[in-house]
């Protein structure tokens, strides 16, 4: 496969992901985790293993057990995607300015 075929293989199959991304809910904020700023990176391999960097709304976040397993696990589902892994990091911390404008309007901050 040439590399160009790669890269584009690649952009769409990180375009796949960040839909999936959109369809994740924090379930105290009705707005996707993606526009809400959760998601730091999205890593593609040339073998199609996907490693994303997230974060939480904070340390003490209800669904810090099972946030990350329900990323893992629709990213996973994907068809092209051989294997995912999520990693949790609080660096940089969370705040509202990583929201993306769709979801600060969705809540009322603009």
């Amino acid at each position: 496969m040439s590399e160009e075929t790669a890269e584009v293989d690649t952009r769409e199959l990180g375009e796949k992901i960040v839909k999936v991304l959109k369809t994740i809910y924090d379930p105290e904020i009705p707005v996707d985790i993606y526009e809400l700023g959760l998601i730091y990176d999205v890593l593609v391999n040339e073998d199609n293993d996907v490693k994303i960097l997230m974060t939480l709304t904070s340390p003490n976040c209800p669904v810090a057990e099972t946030l990350p397993v329900e990323v893992e696990e629709k990213v996973k589902s994907l068809n092209l995607v051989k294997d995912a892994e999520v990693e949790i990091t609080f660096d940089p911390p969370w705040t509202q300015d990583l929201m993306s404008e769709e979801a600060k309007l969705e809540l009322g901050l603009l």
